[in-house]
Parts: C-alpha cells; sequence; structure tokens
C-alpha cells in the first residue's frame, strides 16, 4: 500500500445511459481517452480527463438510485477545479445540464458554479482549489 504520500484519488461515475453521459462530458469540454463498449452498447469502462483529472464512466450495472436535488444540492457530486467558471457553466448548460448555482464570486474570493447533468449527477465548477497552500 502506497504511503499517504504518494497517494492519487480518482473518482468514477456510472449512468443508466452512459454513452449519452460521455457525449454530455465531451460537449462541456471533458476528452474520452479510454472506453470500452461491450457488444449490448453498454460502457464497460471509459475514462474522460478535463485537463489533469480522470474520471472513470461506465454504464450501470444495476438500478443505482442518485438522491435528488434539495435546494441547491443533491448532498454529494463532483467539484472540478477550472479557469473559466463561466465558461464550463454555459456549455454544461447548453448540453443539457440544468442550472443550479449560475456563476458567481463567493466571500472567500473564488468564483463558482454549479449544474446537475441530464442523468442528475451534480457538478461543482469553481476557481478555489481544495488542499493547496493558502
Amino acid at each position: 500500500m502506497p504511503s499517504r504520500h504518494e497517494s492519487k484519488l480518482f473518482a468514477y461515475l456510472s449512468y443508466p445511459d452512459a454513452p449519452a453521459a460521455l457525449e454530455w462530458m465531451e460537449r462541456v469540454g471533458f476528452d474520452v481517452v479510454r472506453r470500452q463498449d461491450a457488444p449490448s452498447g453498454q460502457v464497460v469502462h471509459a475514462e474522460v480527463r478535463p485537463g489533469d483529472a480522470v474520471l472513470m464512466v461506465a454504464s450501470n450495472d444495476a438500478k443505482y438510485q442518485r438522491p435528488p436535488l434539495v435546494g441547491r444540492s443533491t448532498g454529494q457530486g463532483l467539484y472540478l477545479l477550472v479557469d473559466d467558471v463561466d465558461a464550463f457553466y454555459r456549455n454544461a448548460v447548453a448540453a443539457g445540464g440544468t442550472s443550479v448555482i449560475a456563476p458567481e464570486s463567493t466571500e472567500w474570493g473564488a468564483r463558482r458554479a454549479r449544474v446537475v447533468d441530464p442523468q442528475g449527477q451534480e457538478w461543482s465548477a469553481g476557481t478555489y482549489e481544495p488542499g493547496a497552500a493558502p
């Protein structure tokens, strides 16, 4: 097992319609760098990159439930560090995402926005980098 200084974190998501989810991600600005489809058309494994981040994507293998949007959050989601929050938001909404928080400046000096993709996954984007030295 790697020491805590050698660890990396990678997220994965499954979708009822993973091919459509990957199409949405591409329209938002992600690059699909690996994709393996089953003969049925389901996505067995895919990897997308928005810059240096890597996200793994697959088709659901069960009838998973996503938490509903309550107020301004589903209670869980992905946060993407971006240079241009407004462009991410515009692309995400134009590709069929639902606006949750329009681009705004925060009291802690960052810019942020939040959308829910067409299949209910919450995505936040911002200029604040978690874990970075102040």
